[in-house]
């Protein structure tokens, strides 16, 4: 079973992941992680903790000789200004100083319902862990899982479809060019109009002292038939994976394929037609059942069926405005305008990178359930025989 906890605050000294459940054998490196991470801090529109801020992963547990032991993995991302926090964000009762408690709420954070919840008067408490910081380790985790996955012939592919109003359209390239292409972008999609646009989009809302939200995209190829199940309402990989990407802070909504549009539509347009072709398999297909469309997103009745996973974030608008919206002092109830702590004026591009990590760990999960293994190579004979047993289905 592959889980994982983190823990850590904003202005802390370090986010730290646990991992447990990859198997022994797995090739990882501090450096492949990285580049996720980069990835992370990267996209048009970020603000100024990232220039602070060089993420950087330690591997201190788990891995020995760049691969995977069987072991915990303990993944660590310091953070870069602890430094000017020690005394403010300090373990110790002796630094206690309430004269810089933080306490007017602000709009669309987790600070009031947050302060409530856990009695605190210093909304600090609330925000330090709430904080979006938090999903750096989780791109580390996510990095993992989609090394894991690469290993059995999976990618994962994120990005931004949608940003400010404009809306990106798919070119038809293979898997690896989209991936070129959305690494080549300042906001991490693969329209060259479109990202004019959202780039004109950010000036625009930068200016004005104002923030965007969008809608991003995770496709996953080469899953095979059969991952999550429909025997238990929480054993459904879609809902595994809408709740994996509504844990994204900020992540309002989430669509499976055509998502919404499906309500709109009558079933004739909505459901994929299923085909055969046993050429597929002397192809090299996994199976040689097939959809024309795909419309479901690669999930039916909460089980993989063999088509590309397609699921969508709606993520809304940064909180954090440069032009405070109106709230109320917790403490003295007087209204005030809501504090600005350091942020971004778009952060899209950046949570297309924590959505792909997320989705990664989810099919990760799922797949291990469904091959188990206590090596790589034990998961991989399981997955060969299963995948025989596919293509004479």
């Amino acid at each position: 079973m592959f889980r994982y906890l983190t823990a850590g605050e904003s202005h802390g000294p370090q986010l730290t992941a646990i991992v447990e459940g990859i198997p022994s054998g797995l090739k990882i490196s501090e450096a492949d992680i990285n580049v996720d991470l980069a990835r992370r801090q990267g996209g048009y529109g970020r603000g100024g903790r990232m220039k602070i801020e060089t993420d950087k992963v330690r591997i201190l547990s788990g891995v020995r000789w760049g691969e995977t032991m069987g072991s915990p993995i303990t993944l660590v991302v310091e953070n870069s200004d602890w430094g000017n926090w020690e005394e403010r964000m300090s373990p110790y009762a002796e630094h206690r100083d309430d004269s810089i408690r933080v306490t007017r709420a602000r709009p669309g954070h987790a600070d009031l319902p947050g302060a409530m919840k856990y009695c605190h008067s210093d909304v600090r408490n609330i925000l330090e862990r709430s904080s979006a910081r938090e999903t750096a380790v989780r791109v580390a985790v996510g990095a993992v899982a989609k090394a894991y996955l690469a290993r059995f012939g999976i990618a994962v592919t994120g990005c931004v479809l949608e940003l400010g109003g404009v809306k990106a359209e798919r070119p038809d390239l293979s898997v690896k060019a989209l991936q070129e292409a959305i690494a080549a972008s300042p906001v991490y999609t693969y329209d060259a109009r479109a990202e004019l646009e959202m780039i004109a989009a950010i000036d625009r809302a930068k200016d004005a002292g104002d923030t965007l939200g969008g809608v991003v995209e995770v496709r996953v190829t080469g899953v095979p038939v059969g991952l999550g199940s429909h025997v238990q309402w929480d054993r459904r990989l879609d809902a595994r994976l809408a709740a994996a990407v509504m844990s994204i802070q900020a992540f309002k909504g989430v669509e499976v394929g055509a998502g919404f549009e499906t309500a709109r539509l009558p079933g004739s347009q909505v459901h994929d037609e299923i085909f055969f072709d046993q050429q597929r398999v002397a192809r090299g297909e996994k199976t040689g059942f097939y959809r024309n469309t795909n419309r479901a997103g690669g999930l039916e009745g909460g089980i993989t069926n063999g088509e590309e996973i397609v699921i969508c974030g709606a993520m809304k608008p940064i909180p954090t405005l440069y032009r405070p919206l109106q709230s109320v002092d917790i403490l003295t109830k007087e209204p005030f305008e809501a504090t600005v702590e350091r942020s971004d004026c778009c952060a899209v591009p950046a949570a297309s990178v924590v959505a792909e990590a997320v989705v990664a760990i989810e099919i990760a999960s799922a797949f291990m359930d469904k091959f188990g293994g206590d090596s790589v190579a034990e998961t991989a004979r399981n997955y060969s025989s299963y995948i025989e047993y596919l293509r004479e289905f």
